[in-house]
């Protein structure tokens, strides 16, 4: 009779955290991966109320984004416009032969307002890259290390060999399950060889080394640049972060590199730290992911 009760106890318990489970993974697709759910409406009880109100919240929250970066692509794009009616005035000024000091006036209107027109494409860079990042699933998948090098050395080629930069890979795992999109993991390593590229001197080596270490997935990328002081480790990882500084070679930069790629690691449940021992000693970024 007591196990009958138990068993009966249960079960109303069950149906009664039904509603409030279902709440809570909506929640958790919303929040992980900007999943939209349609919660059930049968329920009139005070879960079914709870579940009303979470269904609502989130589709404003939804709305709300959507309507905000609408507001900001449509400022960016006004504000484009206002910094090219200067410039074409100062191109007009340009053609019709000026004076030396008004020919050099009218060269820093153009470059003044060609580093307007950069910033604002970055900041519509940086808010589509976030909008991607936000919508990443965290499933588990398998990533194959030998198919994704290939990859990787395409995309960073043309920079290496303008530099004359020898790429130093070495692979010691084949592969590892991973939550990460098989894409942007090459995306991240593609960013901070280039970033390291960047920094590193002409006829220089860059270090890449993909290993496992006790339970831990290590990728590192290390090279021999300009480096950085401990104190500026958190700075370099901040969005339009102040150390943005010119490469090796008068390369701009655009200042969301890092952070993007510190976003889109730690999304994906890994972890992302940056070590370097001081001015011209080079540095190292690590990326670490738990595969047990």
């Amino acid at each position: 009779m007591t196990l009958l009760a138990t068993a009966i106890t249960l079960m109303v318990l069950k149906q009664l955290i039904k509603p409030i489970s279902i709440a809570s993974k909506s929640l958790d697709d919303y929040r992980n991966s900007r999943k939209l759910s349609i919660l059930p409406t049968e329920y009139t009880d005070e879960a079914g109320l709870l579940m009303c109100n979470i269904q609502e919240s989130i589709y404003e929250s939804e709305s709300f984004i959507n309507e905000k970066q609408d507001l900001i692509y449509m400022l960016s794009h006004d504000l484009k416009n206002f910094a090219g009616n200067p410039q074409g005035l100062a191109k007009l000024i340009l053609s019709e032969n000026p004076s030396e000091s008004v020919k050099h006036l009218a060269d820093l209107i153009c470059e003044s307002t060609n580093l307007q027109f950069r910033y604002i494409e970055n900041f519509i860079k940086l808010l589509k890259e976030q909008d991607q990042i936000s919508k990443i699933t965290s499933e588990s998948r398998i990533i194959n290390f030998q198919n994704i090098l290939p990859l990787i050395n395409e995309q960073v080629e043309q920079r290496l060999l303008d530099k004359n930069i020898i790429l130093n890979l070495s692979l010691e795992i084949d592969e590892a399950k991973l939550r990460i999109d098989e894409g942007l993991l090459v995306q991240v390593i593609v960013n901070l060889i280039s970033n390291a590229v960047k920094f590193s001197y002409f006829d220089s080596v860059i270090k890449v080394r993909i290993y496992k270490e006790q339970s831990d997935l290590i990728i590192t990328v290390a090279d021999r640049g300009i480096g950085f002081d401990k104190h500026q480790i958190e700075e370099l990882f901040k969005k339009f972060t102040k150390m943005s500084r010119l490469g090796t070679a008068n390369e701009s930069s655009t200042g969301i590199g890092l952070y993007l790629c510190k976003k889109i690691i730690e999304k994906n449940k890994g972890r992302l730290s940056a070590l370097s021992e001081g001015k011209n000693k080079g540095a190292e970024f690590k990326i670490e992911f738990d595969i047990n």
